[in-house]
């Protein structure tokens, strides 16, 4: 069984576990720093996967991803500042009980349907992703085709401010992935007269630069980090403040289950993700309640509607990634990167060149939702504390230097240096133009396979771009992608006419 060939994997080496146990802590601990996204903090850490065994330094990324999901819920709950935007729909609940002098109960409740719905998810992911593959895996180029494009619309049309940003995006990066040598011709591709580029440009300079320094400069621009500081907290006025009930476990848990369902459907789809998840999760307990009233002064369910969902995406949106070569998300996009750093074939026959190294993660996974149930449940107070004694001063210069000493240990190269400032500055650049960093990211990384496999479809047929017309599965592709991008732009249609109605 797959599962069992995986904890093997895990536990063969201590090593792995160090590093996922790690991971899972400094998933917490960065998570609940307020403005420092996920996808900054894998970033960070990746030019360290260099060095690492396949299965430590994915195992590594993994988690980091995995727990700082719930990681973002404690500042939100206790500060009322999200540590993530997918924790914005926790505070909305969490706050409220905070200044009642109920921080205990929220925390516990955040901890407890973020596991669950993490869990939940990571099974999915276990007996679903392998069994999905089997069929992928029948596909040829032309499919494949059909799939990167459909990804595209989508991602594009779903992670930009508007469509036309989101677009541009997905062309800015795909036109990235062309430097280099033609791996057809091995002609050189917009080298610039420079060498170093003979291989493409660096991922990991682009990764912390359009991620990390884009928002170092981001915060420097707006001249705000967070404020430490605790806000002033109720005091609890009975032992149940501080904990979950049975009762309050049994009221909340079909809003659990439901908005695990939500959580794990929208992390299936790619560019999607959890901030969408949680909204739409926390709307619909709202709208299902019998005191829509008591929302928004500190309701139980919503953090549990919030969290489960939020954290159901986590092994959700791995499953495109591994069944099609389809990110779901920028964590899985950045996983991605780390699998091809380290040789490892992204798409459905990864259950076969890497069956324990794939198994190992999710392995690992399992061992993450335990430990930071763990963790959180007794110690979210403590991360708490500690962030808000964190001077705001400090976090963002060490992490602009960090980047730097990260990107050179990396190929001790001073021109990957001056690349990752490059894409700092074109990554500053998207975000003031509304453009989508995570959509240029995940291109760059989808564009050499998108490549290739267009170039193998024109070489099986002479009839050209005719041989996707005799592909069934090619076809419902090219139409779900025009379907995403005529709701898309229905939808906008639809809110510029209601903004103008209103107005």
């Amino acid at each position: 069984m797959g599962i069992v060939d995986g904890f093997n994997a895990l536990f063969s080496s201590w090593d792995v576990v160090i590093f996922a146990l790690a991971g899972t802590l400094i998933g917490l601990i960065g998570g609940a720093v307020p403005g420092l996204s996920s996808g900054a903090m894998i970033a960070l850490l990746i030019p360290l996967t260099y060095h690492l065994h396949p299965l430590a330094a994915l195992a590594l990324i993994y988690t980091v991803s995995k727990a700082s999901d719930f990681g973002g819920s404690i500042p939100a709950i206790l500060f009322n500042t999200p540590g993530t935007p997918q924790a914005s729909a926790t505070q909305i609940e969490g706050f409220p009980l905070t200044r009642q002098g109920k921080q205990g109960k929220a925390l516990r409740m955040a901890v407890i349907a973020s596991a669950q719905g993490d869990f939940s998810s990571e099974l999915l992911l276990i007996f679903g992703a392998a069994t999905l593959a089997v069929f992928a895996s029948e596909l040829g180029p032309p499919e494949f085709v059909a799939i990167y494009l459909c990804a595209f619309v989508v991602i594009s049309s779903l992670l930009g401010k508007s469509v036309i940003a989101g677009f541009l995006s997905v062309i800015l990066g795909l036109a990235m992935a062309l430097v280099g040598t033609d791996p057809i011709t091995a002609d050189d591709r917009f080298l610039f007269g420079m060498d170093e580029l003979l291989d493409g440009i660096g991922l990991v300079p682009v990764l912390l630069g359009a991620f990390v320094l884009a928002e170092v400069f981001e915060r420097a621009a707006r001249c705000t980090t967070h404020q430490g500081g605790m806000p002033i907290a109720g005091t609890p006025r009975k032992p149940s403040d501080s904990y979950v009930t049975f009762t309050e476990y049994r009221r909340v848990l079909p809003t659990m289950l439901r908005s695990t369902g939500i959580g794990a459907a929208i992390g299936m789809l790619p560019g999607l993700g959890s901030v969408v998840a949680c909204f739409v999760a926390y709307s619909e307990a709202k709208r299902r309640s019998r005191t829509p009233d008591t929302w928004g002064r500190g309701e139980l369910e919503g953090i549990a509607a919030a969290e489960a969902s939020n954290n159901a995406t986590s092994g959700a949106n791995l499953i495109p990634l591994l069944t099609l070569g389809i990110p779901g998300s920028t964590a899985a996009a950045l996983l991605s990167g780390v699998m091809l750093i380290h040789g490892i074939e992204i798409g459905p026959n990864v259950f076969v060149t890497s069956h324990d190294v794939i198994f190992g993660v999710f392995a690992a996974g399992l061992l993450c939702i335990a430990t930071y149930l763990v963790v959180g449940y007794w110690g979210s107070g403590l991360i708490g504390a500690l962030i808000a004694k964190i001077p705001a001063q400090m976090v963002y210069p060490i992490i602009f230097v960090t980047c730097y000493v990260a990107v050179f240990a990396g190929r001790q190269s001073i021109f990957d240096m001056a690349m990752m400032t490059v894409f700092g500055v074109l990554g500053f650049a998207m975000k003031r133009l509304d453009m989508s960093v995570p959509a240029f990211v995940i291109a760059f990384i989808l564009g050499p396979g998108m490549e290739r496999a267009l170039r193998q479809s024109f070489l099986l047929d002479d009839s050209g771009a005719g041989i996707f017309l005799e592909r069934p599965v090619a076809l419902a592709f090219f139409a779900l992608a025009v379907g995403s991008l005529a709701f898309r732009l229905w939808r906008n249609s639809a809110l510029t006419g209601d903004r103008k109605a209103g107005g």
